[in-house]
């Protein structure tokens, strides 16, 4: 799926495919610099972050371990609930590990701040995050974040793995939503 195919939905474009390729690539070295002699095990926030996941992975030269977590603190609103419930658990055991958490997109903190803690009380070495997109101006509470893709504005943005109603996941870019679609 491209532009073409969803152009009356977006405003405009932030991040084409090659912007956002050559920002994993760079974010990839540094890890790799960073985890030098370490092996990593790298830990997806389900659905949004499989695009970015994927793609880090392949760009990495580190050995890795993966694993995947789904979380929700949204219930059936569009505003955070604060309390976050674990839909899917890891399947690896964390005690001693080195832990990068990836997501496709930083808002508010919350649910990261959470997970991170939880993470942590699991006996790691480290914990860690990468994040391919993050919002600055919506954050609600500080959050060390070691890997940014991009920050962005405080729009609704689709694309790369973010979804507006389960769509738009599978662009190879990210877009701003335009308000008549959600609205």
């Amino acid at each position: 799926m491209d532009s073409n195919d969803v152009q009356a939905d977006l405003k405009h474009v932030l991040y084409t495919k090659e912007q956002i390729q050559q920002r994993i690539t760079e974010l990839a070295a540094q890890i790799d610099k960073d985890y030098e002699g370490r092996e990593i095990l790298i830990v997806g926030v389900l659905k949004g972050a499989v695009m970015v996941m994927a793609d880090l992975a392949r760009a990495l030269h580190s050995h890795i371990s993966m694993d995947w977590m789904a979380v929700s603190s949204y219930g059936s609103g569009t505003q955070s609930s604060g309390v976050v419930r674990i839909l899917k658990d890891l399947d690896t055991d964390l005690m001693g590990k080195d832990v990068l958490i990836v997501e496709d997109i930083i808002d508010s903190g919350l649910t990261l701040s959470w997970l991170k803690t939880n993470l942590e009380s699991r006996g790691t070495a480290s914990v860690e995050i990468c994040t391919a997109f993050r919002k600055p101006t919506a954050a609600k509470v500080e959050i060390d974040v070691k890997y940014v893709g991009f920050d962005i504005p405080n729009e609704f943005v689709v694309g790369y793995g973010l979804d507006y109603a389960e769509k738009y996941r599978n662009l190879d870019f990210v877009g701003t939503l335009a308000p008549h679609v959600y609205e």
